[in-house]
């Protein structure tokens, strides 16, 4: 019973998570994340946020991805530690350096030959999206702006994925910079799914976690 306990099996009660629950959530959700910023970068799109920089740094100068994802959102653990609190802080530093991690090993894994950008944009918004939320869920998230898009929810009542959306579209729209207008149109696509499906699943009036 106690294993039972410890796993959360058919526990109807409003409890918080437990140790062992935390642990599978931040790892599925960093590994789908992982996969859906593998699909984006295998059709050479990019997508918002800080892993939205890392990518313009990656395209632009051949900086590692994951190295660059992983020390872009080093600043934003101040904002976390301060208003979201330590559990949280660390929890997230985990999330960052597991996605991290496994982005730089996917090629090693499997590779995708081919994949149109408008596919790449939905599955890899989707992924993206399904990942964030399982963090989320857990009291974790891929740093950067998912920070602040948490804490301006629960401080103001904004939505997160709103909040996110905001900030990812002033990110992609540096792109311009660095590639073409196609790879833009369909970055933005991306974006725009991923925070629509945050928006529409992420609410604090149906879930909350603990």
């Amino acid at each position: 019973m106690s294993i039972i306990n410890a796993l959360g099996f058919w526990n109807t009660n409003a409890t918080r998570h437990t140790p062992v629950e935390d642990v599978q959530g931040i790892f599925s959700g960093s590994l789908v994340a992982a996969l859906g910023l593998y699909v984006l970068a295998s059709a050479g799109l990019l997508t918002g946020s800080t892993a939205g920089v890392a990518f313009l740094l990656h395209y632009a100068m051949g900086i590692n991805f994951g190295l660059a994802f992983f020390l872009l959102n080093l600043p934003f653990f101040y904002l976390s530690w301060k208003q979201l609190g330590m559990a949280f802080t660390i929890k997230t530093f985990i999330a960052i350096a597991i996605t991290s991690l496994l982005t730089n090993i996917q090629s090693q894994v499997f590779q995708i030959a081919s994949i149109q950008p408008a596919w790449a944009a939905l599955l890899g918004g989707l992924l993206l999206g399904f990942g964030l939320l399982a963090l989320y869920r857990h009291r974790a998230s891929l740093g950067g702006v998912g920070i602040l898009g948490i804490y301006m929810q629960e401080r103001f009542g904004i939505r997160a994925g709103l909040v996110q959306l905001a900030i990812d579209m002033c990110v992609l729209a540096a792109a311009f910079f660095v590639t073409t207008p196609s790879v833009v149109f369909y970055s933005v696509l991306g974006a725009v799914v991923l925070n629509l499906f945050l928006t529409i699943n992420h609410r604090a009036d149906r879930y909350i976690a603990l």
